[in-house]
């Protein structure tokens, strides 16, 4: 194999994307394009990746979809196939968000219960990828893991948990 395979998007599945569109636009300050209003939204941070010297690059930051769990687009079939429920029993995928320099989780973890998200944990440090974080779930019962880089040399609060 030549070039990767390259990750171009990641969907959250909710029963109401218009809400879910209106929720990740509050609290990470993301613009909620419809594509259409109530079946798909794509949810666009804007902005563009960080060169190692800390300027924008020229590749514009990933995008996150929001679909309708009763008419999962696009599929072959119109109307959309089983399942028509999220799931919301069990593990599944986590969505990864980075705190940018100019936000905090508290901020974002604020906003989001604000909104009906349930906190998972706060204050975490993980030290194999050196960086701080926190957790929540979002009314659609999507995880969300909020990432703070750590540092060449981290000083770790004394109320954090560690691993």
């Amino acid at each position: 194999m030549g070039y990767p395979n390259t990750l171009i998007f990641v969907d959250l599945a909710a029963d109401d994307p218009a809400a879910a569109g209106a929720f990740y636009a509050e609290v990470f300050g993301w613009r909620n394009d419809a594509r259409p209003e109530g079946l798909y939204h794509r949810m666009v941070p804007g902005g563009q990746f960080r060169n190692p010297d800390g300027s924008d690059s020229e590749i514009g930051n990933l995008h996150l979809g929001i679909f309708k769990t009763t008419n999962a687009r696009p599929h072959p079939e119109p109307g959309g196939v089983e399942p028509r429920a999220a799931s919301v029993e069990g593990r599944k995928p986590r969505v990864w968000i980075l705190i940018s320099d100019d936000d905090t989780p508290e901020r974002i973890l604020g906003e989001a219960e604000k909104r009906g998200a349930t906190i998972l944990w706060r204050d975490h440090y993980w030290s194999e990828f050196n960086g701080f974080n926190h957790a929540f779930r979002d009314p659609w019962g999507n995880e969300i893991v909020l990432w703070g880089k750590a540092g060449a040399e981290p000083v770790i609060p004394a109320d954090y948990t560690r691993e």
